[in-house]
């Protein structure tokens, strides 16, 4: 209504001057004292984060935000009477990719599991015994916002409890203090505490868990729960149950790796180690590293389709309109097996015998089973260098070009194929086709190899922090180099420029280069 910037922290929010024009300065003010920074109230942060238990809030200071936010939706309708201004809302965000966030079961016998650990974990803080209970009952009652809002402040407090005890700071654990840096989320997931100590609450939670918690609250391409909810940007009466069960669930993980010691592990409940070995088998899913293992599995699969794309019968192949490829494909094979040797001394051991240069050559599967059970070996996600980063970065860019290049021969061979059928080629179309058959063959061992690349190239990348500037220069280089060749890929494989001829030729090019690089190092 007032201007096309808004600030970014509420605290700006309520120290603009736009906001002081439509509600009154003396309204901000109060609303400064109540939620504004750590000199006031600061009731906001306070409570998300999960620093007051339900008996330490006045009820007065709930009936006095309740009443000022009526207040407010008082004055806002008479500022936009007045001012013929339309408030336009924005719309909520919605949470995509709820088949990721499906790590643990959803199951009614979470909640009676919960119940009872709630009873017996030091995890949970006895003053704040009051929060957990209602987080499950709003499970119960269907009403999932309400769940999550109310246990993730309880995941924090409880956390940092954990961190007190595993950085031997027990200062840390003091309220929210207006002269004192809070010990949020932020901190307790942190690599080094504040005073440039190692953190030392991975170790004590273990991979698996730190890495649920960073995919579910800080990795960009995540959901960050708790960023969206905190900042009222998701719309409550749809919040998704998914992912209220998967908080609930990794609730219930904490709760049982600190079980009390005058308790046994819960009475047997299949139930709940179904729980807990999903946690414990867990990998990242939407850090770097976890979308580039996405990514190459999806083009894995896709390129397995090509073994089956149907081929014109061999008896309306006219012997003149055949194109003999035989020459350029053995020289092509040639140097993919020697870029395959050097390729598989890099491998990780339990995995070099499994992978053979045959598989990639003939029409099985198993070299796609054998890429899977790489990417299934765990590879640490947290704290990652600069460097690894930019590395999985660019593999993510050469996946991304091979799966449209592959989605493309799909489609083109598919198209060509129902057309050779119908006879409504031209003589022309009929020999652009046979080529790409042709290229097809030659190309699909190549990108079997990338994909190979790839996935040592992100296991070997945290050894590139050992190497000097030098190196590492020259590794981007090599990198961009196969970035430039799957993105002139994907231009000559498309329909409408059918450069086969070309496409073999790149890759030969490409090949040797690749080969001089690889084996050089």
């Amino acid at each position: 209504m007032r201007s096309k910037e808004c600030p970014f922290l509420f605290r700006d929010l309520l120290l603009s001057e736009e906001l002081a024009l439509i509600f009154g300065q003396s309204v901000m003010a109060v609303l400064c004292v109540f939620l504004g920074s750590p000199r006031s109230l600061n009731l906001r942060n306070i409570l998300w984060h999960g620093f007051a238990s339900p008996q330490e809030i006045p009820l007065k200071y709930f009936s006095m935000l309740l009443l000022l936010t009526a207040g407010l939706g008082q004055l806002l309708q008479e500022s936009i009477y007045q001012t013929e201004c339309t408030l336009l809302h924005r719309a909520p965000f919605i949470f995509t990719q709820l088949d990721e966030l499906l790590v643990f079961p959803d199951q009614e016998g979470i909640l009676s599991v919960g119940e009872d650990l709630i009873s017996k974990s030091d995890f949970v803080l006895e003053i704040m015994l009051p929060f957990w209970t209602a987080g499950i009952t709003a499970f119960r009652q269907k009403r999932y916002a309400d769940c999550v809002i109310l246990i993730l402040p309880q995941l924090e407090a409880s956390l940092r409890w954990v961190y007190t005890k595993a950085n031997n700071c027990p200062d840390r654990l003091l309220t929210a203090e207006s002269s004192t840096l809070y010990t949020t989320f932020d901190q307790i997931l942190a690599k080094n505490t504040n005073n440039e100590e190692i953190n030392h609450i991975p170790l004590m939670l273990g991979d698996p868990i730190m890495e649920i918690l960073w995919d579910f609250l800080n990795n960009q391409e995540g959901p960050r729960i708790r960023d969206h909810l905190s900042h009222g940007e998701v719309d409550l009466n749809v919040f998704p149950r998914v992912i209220a069960n998967q908080v609930l669930c990794l609730s219930l993980v904490l709760l049982h790796k600190f079980i009390g010691k005058q308790h046994t592990t819960t009475k047997d409940n299949e139930l709940l180690g179904e729980i807990l070995n999903s946690a414990r088998c867990y990998r990242s899913r939407f850090h770097p590293i976890g979308k580039l293992r996405k990514q190459v599995l999806e083009c894995t699969r896709n390129l397995q389709m090509w073994i089956n794309l149907p081929v014109p019968p061999q008896d309306q192949v006219q012997d003149s309109t055949r194109l003999d490829s035989t020459v350029e494909s053995n020289a092509g094979n040639i140097l993919v097996k020697a870029i395959f040797s050097s390729l598989q001394s890099q491998l990780p051991v339990q995995c070099m015998e499994t992978v053979v240069p045959e598989d990639y050559f003939q029409s099985g599967n198993t070299w796609s089973q054998v890429l899977k059970e790489i990417w299934n070996l765990h590879i640490s996600t947290l704290y990652c260098p600069r460097i690894v980063i930019e590395v999985v970065s660019l593999l993510r860019k050469i996946t991304s070009q091979c799966q449209i290049v592959s989605e493309k021969v799909i489609s083109s061979s598919e198209s060509r194929y129902s057309q050779w059928m119908k006879k409504s080629l031209r003589s022309r179309q009929r020999l652009t086709y046979l080529r790409m058959l042709d290229s097809i063959q030659c190309i699909s061992p190549v990108m079997r190899v990338i994909l190979l690349l790839v996935t040592v190239e992100t296991r070997n990348a945290f050894a590139l922090c050992e190497k000097d500037d030098h190196e590492i220069q020259q590794h981007l280089k090599f990198l961009k180099a196969i970035l430039q060749y799957t993105e002139n890929l994907v231009t000559y494989t498309n329909p409408e420029k059918n450069k086969w001829t070309e496409t073999i030729n790149l890759t030969e090019m490409f090949l040797m280069k690749m080969k001089a690089f690889i084996c050089k190092q």
